[in-house]
């Protein structure tokens, strides 16, 4: 894991926001302690001038992946920042988008640099962090999740449909086939995010090997994880977006490791796991 880093009480935060905000959207996301940092950073600076962009069909650019049929993932959102896609989200009510918690958010389209006709621009009325995020040690990524309440509710259609969360909170088995899909870089070194969805089949790993590889990192009973084979895999612009399993929404990704993803297996925050608090905060909101 990369050190902390030195420079920081020389610089005001919006500048370090700004450079590593350009420097991380060109590169896979190398460390949880970059992670960390942007956040940290990002969440006094860039939390006020957001907006949430829904778009039928969205999905991020994947490693070893294809572009996704127009509008076959309705469900989808895509988080931005002025303009610029940063990750992914799924819309899990008319007026409630599910998300990784260290983002900015804009929700989906199939290409976001054109202005679709299917799209629906909501801007955020509330964020709704888990508590957990912050409180727990550093690099503890295992509740990062958040609720994006919508100042309107979308108005469902062909191109913009709710994803129904999974009942109840269970196991999910290893080598199970899933999908993800976003708008992310489409290699490792990538300079570009994808203009249009992409998507990709992963395979789930066994809970023990990814605690075994990520050690304290990985926990458990709130993250899943997927086989790392260095040609599948999410990347930079993919976190927060959902992992389909069965036709289910099973985690969140969360995080991986820059360059070395035969090594690393890709984590996901899991879904079922947070279900109480989930519905929770909708009843807490409404």
């Amino acid at each position: 894991m990369a050190g902390k880093i030195s420079f920081i009480t020389f610089f005001p935060e919006f500048v370090l926001c700004l450079i590593l905000f350009i420097y991380l959207e060109k590169k896979c996301w190398k460390t949880i302690k970059y992670l960390k940092l942007i956040y940290n950073l990002n969440s006094l600076v860039i939390v006020q001038v957001i907006h949430v962009f829904i778009i039928g069909g969205m999905e991020s650019g994947i490693i070893g992946g294809k572009e996704a049929k127009p509008h076959s993932r309705p469900y989808m959102a895509s988080i931005q920042y002025i303009n610029h896609h940063t990750c992914g989200g799924m819309l899990i009510r008319q007026d409630y988008v599910l998300t990784a918690d260290h983002f900015e958010v804009v929700l989906g389209a199939h290409n976001i640099t054109k202005v679709e006709k299917s799209q629906q621009r909501i801007p955020v009325m509330k964020f709704i962090q888990h508590p957990m995020f912050k409180q727990n040690k550093e690099e503890d990524y295992s509740y990062d999740i958040m609720l994006l309440k919508l100042k309107n509710k979308a108005k469902l259609n062909k191109f913009v449909k709710v994803m129904p969360l999974p009942k109840k909170n269970g196991k999910t088995p290893a080598n199970v086939k899933c999908y993800i899909a976003g708008w992310g870089l489409k290699t490792p070194k990538g300079e570009q995010a994808s203009d249009v969805m992409q998507e990709v089949k992963l395979k789930l790993q066994f809970s023990f090997e990814c605690k075994n590889k990520w050690q304290h990192y990985f926990n458990s009973e709130r993250m899943i994880c997927s086989v790392s084979d260095g040609k599948h895999a999410f990347c930079s612009g993919d976190s927060g977006s959902p992992l389909i399993c069965n036709t289910k929404p099973q985690g969140i990704a969360s995080y991986t490791f820059n360059g070395d993803y035969t090594t690393y297996p890709q984590v996901y925050v899991k879904i079922s796991y947070f279900l109480p608090w989930i519905k929770k905060k909708i009843k807490m909101n409404d």
